[in-house]
């Protein structure tokens, strides 16, 4: 007698399929698969990954863009460590997300709070408050960098209210980098607006209702009820913020040039000076490199430290 042997289907296959007859299958969807995503791993690896890995080669190297090329091992980065003006650089550019980054979240969660689902005409103050995120970084800057200037309208407001000179905003060591930080907030803080406004448009009224008829006021309202489910909205633009901030360039590239001197010279712009006014590509792609480090351990720890705050659960 001739035994033959099924093999059971996977859980979800539909009857009378075995095991077997399903592996044809996966395989099928698996090249199709594979078809539909080519076109965006082509693009991942041709502008992504290979000039990630081809910056780390040249941050070995003494890679001047016309002339002989030499291998230095790790120098670029030691160079790094003992240039006082990185060193510089860096602190300026963790100044700006120190500034930076609160104050945008602070501004966009305010105002989001502030337009509340009962509050009349909401979708205009979003566009309006969205409109700065749309408008070319570069109109902005020049926009805000004749408000800045000596004889712009900030100095001849207070000339004429009350009879004082602006500072220098942008000649100034003290003042240029929080001129910087309150145009980038201005730029900015749209974006995470229109998160934190969607994310409260999500918590229950009900609960806040029930909340307020149990005695709570805004306050315990918004701590008790309305922070909890806003968390991972509020991580999200956490994690983005920070990321796009230590990156910052056009702001201080064009508000400053980087001055006073190197005063609001960020990481970015280390990189730019280093790799096409002074053509030494292997200084830019070691710095560029400590930038890269620096976000992917910020980002790291806010993964981590997400844990402990972030409620996903509610």
């Amino acid at each position: 007698m001739v035994t033959t042997t099924t093999t059971a289907a996977p859980p979800g296959a539909p009857p009378g399929t075995t095991r077997a007859g399903r592996r044809p299958a996966l395989r099928r969807d698996a090249r199709h698969a594979g078809v539909f995503l080519a076109p965006s791993l082509a693009g991942l690896a041709l502008f992504t990954l290979f000039p990630t890995a081809m910056a780390l080669g040249i941050s070995l190297f003494d890679w001047p863009v016309f002339g002989q090329r030499s291998f230095l091992g790790i120098d670029n980065y030691t160079h790094l460590l003992h240039d006082p003006v990185f060193r510089r650089v860096v602190l300026n550019t963790v100044l700006f997300v120190v500034l930076y980054v609160p104050l945008n979240l602070v501004v966009s969660l305010g105002l989001a709070l502030w337009i509340g689902p009962h509050i009349r005409g909401r979708q205009a103050f979003r566009v309006l408050f969205f409109i700065p995120v749309m408008t070319p970084m570069v109109a902005n800057a020049m926009v805000w960098r004749l408000l800045f200037q000596p004889g712009g309208l900030i100095d001849s407001v207070l000339q004429s209210w009350f009879g004082i000179s602006a500072p220098n905003f942008l000649g100034s060591s003290t003042w240029a980098m929080p001129a910087i930080v309150a145009m980038s907030v201005w730029q900015g803080f749209g974006y995470n607006f229109l998160v934190f406004s969607a994310a409260i448009d999500q918590v229950p009224q009900s609960q806040l209702e029930s909340a307020q008829i149990d005695g709570a006021g805004v306050l315990q309202r918004f701590r008790y009820v309305t922070w909890p489910m806003i968390t991972p909205s509020i991580f999200f633009a956490t994690t983005l913020t920070l990321i796009t901030s230590f990156q910052v360039f056009a702001q201080p590239f064009i508000l400053t040039q980087g001055g006073p001197g190197v005063s609001t010279q960020t990481i970015v712009m280390y990189v730019y000076n280093q790799g096409w006014q002074f053509l030494s590509m292997g200084l830019a792609s070691a710095a560029g490199w400590v930038l890269f480090v620096i976000i992917m351990g910020i980002t790291a720890i806010q993964f981590v430290g997400q844990r402990k705050w972030v409620n996903y659960d509610v």
